[in-house]
């Protein structure tokens, strides 16, 4: 019980110092969020092991989780110390907070809705590519090329244009040389 609760309270203080850049950038440093995700993972190792922390271990735990919580406060009282009384002003207006969570909601929506879009292609890209390996195979070459480049002066040209002739699809390495073998003869 005392794992289960204090793992709680761990993940929550550490989802707390992985945010703080965000919501308080003033009291945040450059590696807190390296802190903040070693704290989550200590409240996922509590809450996940409860069951089998008892008895000595879970004493070790619990003096670790208070020795971690009072260097934690003092932390945060230096570095609140360290701010100029403006800035503490600021910190302690409901309008800053309100505006720093919203701002939080609106990253958050931005990021869900950009994995939605990410993931939405994904899904179609291997809807498509699934798709076309099974109906129509690979193609060596495009059927809708025309037979032979279009110049400047062919197009001013005045005679009738007849339609290329579509290029073959191959469906292997055999037919390739094939075709290689027959235009080769045809050039000589």
């Amino acid at each position: 019980m005392v794992a289960s609760l204090s793992g709680t309270l761990a993940l929550v203080v550490g989802m707390a110092v992985v945010l703080l850049p965000l919501l308080a950038s003033e009291l945040s440093r450059p590696r807190d969020a390296t802190w903040g995700a070693v704290v989550l993972l200590l409240g996922l190792t509590l809450v996940t092991s409860a069951d089998r922390l008892t008895g000595s271990p879970m004493l070790a735990v619990l003096c670790g989780g208070l020795l971690i919580g009072r260097l934690g406060i003092e932390v945060l009282q230096l570095r609140w110390r360290a701010l100029t009384p403006e800035e503490q002003q600021r910190l302690l207006s409901i309008e800053r907070w309100q505006t720093s969570l919203n701002e939080l909601v609106v990253t958050l929506a931005r990021g869900i809705a950009a994995v939605s879009a990410a993931t939405g292609t994904l899904l179609a890209a291997l809807k498509r590519g699934g798709s076309s390996k099974t109906s129509s195979g690979k193609r060596w070459v495009r059927s809708d090329a025309p037979a032979a480049p279009i110049t400047p002066a062919a197009t001013t040209a005045t005679a009738p244009q007849t339609a290329p002739e579509p290029a073959p699809v191959v469906h292997s390495f055999a037919e390739i040389d094939q075709l290689l073998q027959v235009a080769g003869s045809q050039a000589g």
